[in-house]
């Protein structure tokens, strides 16, 4: 069953070279492997990222990734200081302060990458 195999979240690139840039230098993320047309990314908790070389990249405009954290105005913060730029959303339902919106039980923070892929950090309540 599914259920019980890893699963893993796609993100498209347009140029996995400015990708790779974005990710490392404002993510502070490397890749695990790399092979012609891919990179594939694993976090801290053992989820797998892998991103592919196409020209549909940030053609999305939903949340593509979500990271969890337990704080994240420190998040938010330490992103800003490496140069990422956050979104701010008035919607209804949805409004964000600084870049932060409380929504339902948790606050978050959404910010593009390099590839225009919607991305966010949030904080359980």
């Amino acid at each position: 069953m599914l259920s019980e195999l890893e699963a893993a979240a796609v993100l498209p690139a347009k140029d996995l070279h400015r990708a790779r840039s974005f990710y490392k230098d404002k993510l502070g993320m490397e890749p695990a492997s790399e092979r012609t047309g891919e990179l594939r990314y694993r976090t801290a908790g053992g989820a797998e990222v892998l991103m592919y070389e196409t020209e549909n990249a940030g053609t999305a405009k939903n949340t593509a990734l979500v990271w969890m954290t337990g704080d994240v105005q420190a998040e938010v913060d330490r992103l800003r200081a490496a140069g990422v730029e956050f979104e701010e959303y008035d919607l209804p339902g949805l409004k964000t302060e600084n870049g932060i919106a409380k929504n339902g039980g948790e606050l978050a923070a959404w910010f593009r990458d390099s590839e225009g892929n919607i991305l966010c950090v949030a904080q359980e309540l």
